[in-house]
């Protein structure tokens, strides 16, 4: 597995991404970082993805259905800092990682692909 850059992606990053992505699954599912206006056992978390140094972890998550996930991925931008406060409770590790969310697309891209192919075998 190489990231965007083409550099392999080592085990430990692998290790602490899925790390990170259990416990933030479970802190949604639980509601446990009480994000104001935002019912966080809605959100799924698809993957977690570790800079090379552990100190940035880009988390994938898309809202169940997919509504209004610009706007449920800027709530958690915005109560980042109150997340990783909870997440410091559940992972050890030296460096609490920064948080960024990202809306994952990848169920869009590959329905996209999938209707492509179709198209062609019409």
């Amino acid at each position: 597995m190489a990231d965007r850059i083409g550099r392999a992606v080592s085990q430990r990053q692998l290790r602490v991404g899925e790390m990170i992505k259990q416990s933030l699954s479970m802190i949604f599912i639980r509601n446990e970082a009480k994000v104001p206006n935002l019912d966080t056992n809605t959100i799924t978390v698809t993957e977690v993805r570790m800079s090379p140094d552990l100190k940035v972890a880009k988390a994938y998550v898309l809202p169940l259905g997919g509504k209004d996930a610009e706007e449920t991925i800027y709530v958690l931008k915005e109560y980042s800092f109150l997340i990783r406060k909870i997440l410091s409770q559940k992972v050890v590790t030296k460096f609490l990682p920064k948080l960024l969310f990202r809306k994952d697309e990848s169920f869009e891209y590959a329905e996209k692909i999938e209707n492509l192919i179709k198209q062609t075998n019409k």
